[in-house]
């Protein structure tokens, strides 16, 4: 089943996953899951194994972001929920608040819109500068009475670049507001890159005002999926995550994060990973990580019709495509030579981008990443640039999102291209998504959020029995 997958090894994927480049590191893993598959860290008490390996990943980290001997932390199923955790702590410290408020910088990562959606917190987007950093001062003028949360990443996501966090979380301090420092993609990386002699932006808990950070261990400690750690500067400002209800005539629930039942597999994983790769060992993966990017960099710089948007502050590069090469089809032709890397569609006055997320294990290819690039541009210099037919944007201009029907939904993924019927009456994923990707482009925002929700609403229904062809 897995043939139509990415390859999770192996250095070419560019995004979701995270290559260690080291066989012994998913051996490791793979056996702590197993072993601890059926355990449950709902209850510390009933499997403290599990409690003392939590523990010791949150003295890693408090270790490695320079956190006080007062910091406490939560190991969690993934950023999201680490992002999550922090927004309804943050809410919840504040009872006086009606409408509370969170000052983001536009650059912040989605997983904060999704907070603000789930948990009535209101989402006052910041632009930010030239550069894509945040803008300091106008976050600063942005936090009122109703704020309970500034936000600053490092690095964000889409341009890989450090938020100034010491001004940001100044003029929360300020205020006597919370800070939060989104590092799920650079909280285990970063710090190493500073001890390599990289230049890095202060924003660990060494920054005065920083009062928690989300670092996601399945990224860059290359740990099995399924696990990021929420660090807060001391145990008062974790009390309003955790959820306690006595309210039933059950077992008084008991919670620290979002979910109860918790798989001890993740975490054990996690822990044998961290445990086996060490201190010395991480030096060693992130200056394989940062010599990937200077190639890569190098690379994007050799290609006339590519240019970096901005120079990458750790491991995440996004470039751009002059009026020459179709980014859209210069991301398909990198997919059909076996590198994996992700579009970025427009976003305010800025166009389409390449996104790519580099680890350890692709510093063994850049070579052939390389050749590839080259390939790639060239191919999509011949193809020319993706033509959106003018009557489907018509057709999806005069559509409202928020008001579509079923029928509007068939039409919208038919014109887009993004599903087919298959012999079995199923959906069928196009091969290229060049086309695809050029008609998203065209939609706005929430025209693409309704199409995409359709798409999945598409993807996602049952395969009964028959239809398997199994025997009961």
């Amino acid at each position: 089943m897995q043939r139509g997958d990415l390859p999770v090894h192996g250095g070419r994927t560019l995004a979701y996953v995270y290559d260690s480049g080291d066989p012994e590191v998913d051996r490791v893993a793979r056996e702590a899951v197993a072993a601890y598959a059926a355990s449950n860290a709902l209850d510390p008490t009933a499997f403290p194994s599990l409690l003392q390996m939590e523990n010791e990943l949150v003295g890693f980290a408090c270790d490695l972001l320079d956190a006080p001997e007062s910091a406490v932390g939560t190991v969690t199923s993934g950023g999201t929920e680490s992002i999550l955790l922090a927004v309804q702590g943050a809410r919840d410290s504040r009872p006086d608040v009606v409408r509370p408020r969170m000052v983001l910088p536009a650059t912040a990562h989605a997983a904060f819109h999704k907070a603000a959606h789930y948990f009535g917190v209101e989402a006052v987007l910041v632009p930010v500068g030239p550069d894509f950093r945040a803008d300091a001062r106008a976050m600063a003028e942005a936090i009122d009475d109703d704020t309970v949360l500034v936000v600053a990443s490092a690095p964000s996501y889409a341009h890989g670049v450090v938020d100034p966090v010491a001004d940001i979380a100044a003029a929360a301090a300020a205020r006597g507001v919370r800070c939060h420092v989104d590092a799920c993609i650079g909280g285990w990386v970063l710090p190493y890159a500073a001890r390599l002699g990289r230049e890095v932006a202060p924003w660990t808990f060494a920054v005065e005002g920083v009062t928690s950070i989300s670092v996601d261990t399945h990224k860059y400690a290359y740990a099995p999926k399924g696990t990021s750690l929420l660090l807060h500067r001391d145990a008062a400002l974790r009390k309003p995550q955790i959820f306690a209800s006595a309210a039933w005539p059950g077992y008084t629930m008991l919670n620290a994060t979002t979910q109860s039942t918790r798989s001890g597999g993740p975490i054990a994983g996690t822990w044998a990973v961290v445990e086996h790769i060490g201190d010395a060992g991480y030096l060693d993966l992130a200056d394989r990580a940062f010599a990937a990017v200077d190639a890569i960099v190098a690379c994007i710089d050799d290609e006339p019709a590519l240019r970096l948007v901005v120079p990458p502050d750790s491991t995440l590069v996004t470039l751009a495509t002059d009026d020459s090469c179709d980014p859209f089809t210069l991301t398909d032709e990198l997919v059909s030579r076996g590198w994996y890397v992700q579009p970025q569609l427009s976003y305010g006055d800025a166009g389409p981008t390449v996104h790519l997320s580099v680890s350890a294990g692709t510093r063994a290819h850049v070579e052939e990443f390389a050749t590839a690039l080259s390939e790639s541009v060239a191919a999509a210099q011949a193809a020319g640039p993706v033509a959106v037919d003018p009557g489907v944007v018509a057709f999806v201009e005069a559509l409202d999102p928020t008001a579509l029907g079923d029928d509007d939904f068939d039409g919208l993924l038919a014109a887009s291209g993004l599903v087919g019927a298959s012999a079995d009456g199923g959906l069928e994923l196009p091969g290229r998504m060049a086309e695809v990707n050029a008609m998203l482009d065209v939609a706005s925002p929430a025209m693409r959020e309704a199409l995409l929700v359709a798409f999945l609403d598409r993807l996602q229904r049952p395969v009964r029995h028959e239809a398997r062809g199994g025997a009961r």
